[in-house]
This record gives structure tokens, sequence and C-alpha cells, in this order.
């Protein structure tokens, strides 16, 4: 099972999100010895998404074309300065 531990997950971020990216669809995030979360793959969360509410479909295709157009807010437009 694809079971990672919230602290390995911490240590790896970069590499974990580059391993389900590429090989695999999601991670399960155990935090105290239980699992509490998970990471996954756009695809797949798109696809889950798609089944539970249709209208995000058109959420998604919408904020795809202001992405790519330009239109979108900086860290710094959204959270400041910290």
């Amino acid at each position: 099972m694809n079971i990672i531990t919230s602290t390995v997950l911490r240590n790896n971020l970069s590499d974990s999100l580059k391993e389900v990216t590429e090989k695999k669809d999601y991670l399960l995030v155990a935090k105290k010895g239980k699992v509490t979360s998970a990471l996954v793959n756009i695809d797949l969360f798109e696809d889950l998404m798609a089944l539970v509410n249709k209208k995000y479909v058109k959420s998604i295709k919408k904020a795809r074309e202001e992405y790519k157009k330009g239109d979108f807010f900086s860290h710094a437009e959204v959270f400041g300065e910290i």
C-alpha cells in the first residue's frame, strides 16, 4: 500500500510529489499510526471531483484557461508579505 508518515512526507516533500506525479496516483499520509489524509495526483483528484460534482469540471476548464492567459494572482497578492 502507498502509505507514508507525515514526518517522512515533510522531510521528502519534493520527492513525494514527484512520485505521486510520475509513478502513483496517491500516497496515504499517516500521523501517529493512523491514516489521516492523502496526497493525490491532480488527474485522479479531478476524476474524483467530477464524479461528485459535474460543475467542477467546468470550473477546472475555466481556471486552466485563465491560467494560460496569465489571469491569476501571485503568492504576494494573495497572502501579502510574510
